[in-house]
């Protein structure tokens, strides 16, 4: 991936498919409806209800996080007060659940976020918090599924345990074949030219401590189980 697809300032490397409504890397799709008919045999309905995710709906991500229009949470999963938080709160608050606009994995288009379209009552609005997908959650029977399964497809939750960073997402599935030689050539100097060139609220403070957060919340990521071989299902 080039720079400006590596940021989410292009999609040349992306195909959408209709079912499950999701947009992808063109190598990512293959492995991704290959484990999604698995999880089907199994009773399992896997979709992915956050996929590609370009710059600018990022950068509006982080603006309305910043500016209050949606709510924060601490990375415990507490409910905070906006109005309390300085500006470098502020972007810890933000950055425990959401990247800095051209620092998102979702911009490879290798990452999704997932559940079991099966498992949810009529009107269950989902709130991607660590609870739906823990032993007494609404999505604890995906977590098992892709515990077992995952990694035979290539695919690996980055944010899986507590590394100081960002928060624990077991919903967030990567496929660590294109992922891994993403976040390789996403240097710190590719990604300071995207957001200096953006309308990132908070930008002074985030680029006063863009070594700190390159390091804590792209870098330290749980390292893929099973790595799997480029364009091909991992074997597990």
């Amino acid at each position: 991936m080039n720079p400006l697809e590596l940021t989410g300032r292009a999609r040349s490397h992306i195909i959408h498919i209709d079912e499950p409504p999701c947009s992808l890397h063109f190598e990512v799709v293959t492995s991704f409806l290959g484990m999604r008919d698995a999880a089907r045999r199994d009773g399992i309905d896997l979709q992915a209800i956050s996929s590609y995710r370009d710059y600018d709906r990022q950068l509006t991500l982080w603006n309305r996080k910043w500016r209050g229009e949606r709510p924060l949470y601490a990375r415990d999963g507490r409910l905070l007060d906006h109005a309390r938080l300085s500006g470098p709160q502020l972007v810890d608050a933000i950055l425990a659940w959401s990247a800095i606009p051209g620092g998102s994995r979702h911009h490879w288009g290798t990452d999704v976020d997932v559940v079991d379209a099966s498992a949810m009552p009529a009107g269950y609005q989902v709130q991607l918090l660590p609870s739906e997908y823990g032993r007494d959650g609404v999505f604890a029977r995906l977590t098992a599924w892709l515990d077992r399964h995952m990694g035979r497809f290539g695919f690996f939750r980055p944010y899986g345990s507590d590394r100081g960073g960002a928060g624990v997402e077991p919903w967030h599935l990567s496929y660590a074949p294109i992922a891994t030689e993403a976040m390789e050539a996403l240097s710190l100097s590719v990604l300071r030219a995207a957001i200096v060139q953006g309308d990132m609220l908070g930008k002074e403070t985030v680029l006063d401590r863009l070594p700190e957060i390159y390091t804590r919340f792209i870098l330290a990521i749980d390292p893929p189980v099973v790595p799997g071989r480029r364009g091909k299902p991992a074997l597990a």
